[in-house]
C-alpha cells in the first residue's frame, strides 16, 4: 500500500498532441498533393501555412501558401507516432528533445508510414513534433482562474527521454 501512495497519477506524462508538417516551399499543385497525403494519413482536413516574408532567392512571396500542417490528438496521434518512430527505428538524437519536454523528428518519405505509393501524388517528407504534458497543465493555459505551474510539475528534457525509452523501448543517441 505504501508503494501505491508514492506513485502519483498526476505526475504521469501523456501525449498532448502530434503536429505533422509538410513544407513544400511553393503554392500550387505540389501543395495540394501534399495536403492529400496528410489527409490520407490523419483522416482530417489539413491547414495551409503562409510565408512570413518574400525571399527572392527561394522564389516565394509574402502570404503565399507554402506548407500544410495538421494537429492530431488522442489514440490516433499515438498510432501515427508509432508508425513514424518505426521508420526511424525507434532511435532519436538527444538534440531532438527540447528543454520544455517536447520532441520532434523528420522522415524522408511518407510511403514508409504504410501509405500506398500513388504516382499522381509523388513522395513527400514530413516533420513530426510531439507536445508532451501532464494532468493539470491546463491551469496555465486557461483564461478564467489561471495559475502558474510550479517548477517540480514542469516537464524536463530528461523526463521526456525516460518516457520515450520506457514507452517505445527507444534509444537516445548522444549526438
Amino acid at each position: 500500500m505504501a508503494e501505491e501512495k508514492t506513485q502519483n497519477i498526476n505526475r504521469e506524462l501523456k501525449l498532448e498532441k502530434l503536429c505533422l508538417n509538410i513544407c513544400v516551399g511553393e503554392s500550387g499543385d505540389r501543395l495540394t498533393r501534399a495536403s492529400k497525403v496528410l489527409e490520407q494519413l490523419t483522416g482530417q482536413a489539413p491547414v495551409y501555412s503562409k510565408a512570413r516574408y518574400t525571399i527572392r532567392t527561394f522564389g516565394i512571396r509574402r502570404n503565399e501558401k507554402i506548407a500544410v500542417h495538421c494537429t492530431v490528438r488522442g489514440a490516433k496521434a499515438e498510432e501515427i507516432l508509432e508508425r513514424g518512430l518505426k521508420v526511424k527505428e525507434y532511435e532519436l538524437k538527444k538534440s531532438n528533445f527540447s528543454a520544455t519536454g517536447n520532441f520532434g523528428f523528420g522522415i524522408q518519405e511518407h510511403i514508409d508510414l504504410g501509405i500506398k505509393y500513388d504516382p499522381s501524388i509523388g513522395i513527400y517528407g514530413m516533420d513530426f513534433y510531439v507536445v508532451m504534458g501532464r494532468p493539470g497543465l491546463r491551469v496555465s493555459r486557461k483564461k478564467h482562474k489561471w495559475g502558474r505551474i510550479g517548477a517540480p510539475h514542469r516537464l524536463s528534457k530528461e523526463e521526456t527521454m525516460a518516457w520515450f525509452k520506457k514507452r517505445f523501448d527507444g534509444v537516445v543517441l548522444n549526438k
